[in-house]
């Protein structure tokens, strides 16, 4: 009698095919968590997220924060005083036209916005990344006397920016506040979309 002729085919095939499936529920299994590994999280997900604000309730002056993507971002309704401040300024500036600047292209302008009145800049000093303060006060003693008409001081190093985010000369900081991309619907405002 031979060898062959004591097999059971049909048993044989079923313990191949039983085998075959419990391993690939095993490779599924060992898989699944690998492959999920490479899509990104919720909140690695709404951390690039657009970020909406309501800015109907800021007043003339006044600046509020924003966090896009860790980043403040400061938005500062600007009065007709703070507006007409921009022009005078331009001999004190590195950077008056924001030719070497990162902003939209519907930024180039003399405002560096959509809106004249509406400023909105990263919150980060372009020399160390430290968080400029709002000085809007025209004259400030501390900050250059008549040099100074309103905007943003780093007390970390001395870097000044004026009240379009334009680098003053002779400080630290090398660029203007970068503006990121934003729009405005009526009062809405939406940074992280153009």
């Amino acid at each position: 009698m031979s060898q062959a002729e004591g097999v059971n085919v049909q048993r044989r095939r079923v313990l191949i095919a039983t085998t075959a499936a419990i391993g690939a529920v095993g490779v599924a299994a060992v898989a699944t968590p690998f492959v999920r590994s490479w899509t990104p999280s919720a909140k690695a997900e709404a951390a690039g997220a657009a970020v909406t604000q309501d800015i109907g309730s800021v007043e003339a002056g006044q600046m509020i924060v924003i966090k896009y993507r860790g980043k403040p971002i400061f938005v500062v309704k600007r009065t007709e005083e703070m507006l007409a401040t921009l022009e005078p300024v331009k001999p004190l500036l590195a950077d008056p036209d924001s030719s070497e600047s990162l902003q939209p292209e519907y930024c180039t302008n003399p405002t560096r916005s959509l809106e004249p009145s509406l400023l909105v800049v990263e919150g980060v000093c372009t020399h160390l990344g430290c968080a400029p303060n709002y000085r809007p006060d025209v004259g400030a003693a501390d900050l250059g006397g008549n040099d100074w008409y309103g905007g943003f001081f780093c007390p970390c190093h001395g870097s000044k920016y004026d009240l379009a985010g334009r680098v003053y000369s002779g400080v630290p900081a090398p660029l203007n506040l970068p503006i990121p991309d934003y729009n405005l619907d009526g009062t809405i405002l939406t940074v992280g979309e153009a």
